[in-house]
């Protein structure tokens, strides 16, 4: 399946949606309930090659019964595109020709911000920041798509 917008994702009831915040170095993994309500943190990957990354994400999609993926769009502060919007474009394209499963890009414009200010006002350590900052913010930019989700139905 393709790119879809939003307000064109069809899931089959019960399924889950698998959000991620991709990174240069690493993917953040957020996994909603299967009533589409609650993005949960899940786990941080390595990145890689487009092959070893789907191939990871394949597993975890099966394991947890995902019927679609919710990818942050860094956008710029304008809604342009800069390098990291591009390569999470490509990652959609990329998606799209290895798996059946809808892809939506969602805005993420100042996601890892606003989680960061979160763990800062937590007082949580840097170390600690740096281990949970990518799967807070994949859950960041997928709980936005599920309260939008929401306001769609």
């Amino acid at each position: 399946m393709a790119v879809v917008a939003l307000e064109d994702l069809k899931l089959a009831p019960r399924l889950r949606l698998l959000g991620l915040d991709l990174g240069e170095k690493t993917i953040g993994l957020a996994l909603s309930d299967t009533l589409l309500s609650i993005a949960t943190p899940m786990q941080t990957l390595k990145r890689g090659k487009f092959a070893a990354d789907a191939a990871q994400l394949d597993i975890i999609i099966s394991v947890q019964g995902v019927g679609g993926l919710v990818v942050g769009l860094p956008l710029n502060m304008d809604g342009s595109d800069g390098p990291s919007a591009q390569s999470a474009r490509a990652f959609g394209r990329n998606w799209a020709n290895h798996s059946p499963l809808p892809l939506v890009l969602q805005d993420e414009r100042l996601s890892t911000s606003a989680v960061t200010r979160t763990l800062l006002d937590a007082d949580t350590s840097r170390r600690r920041r740096e281990e949970v900052v990518d799967k807070m913010a994949a859950a960041y930019i997928l709980q936005g798509a599920l309260d939008r989700l929401r306001n769609l139905r």
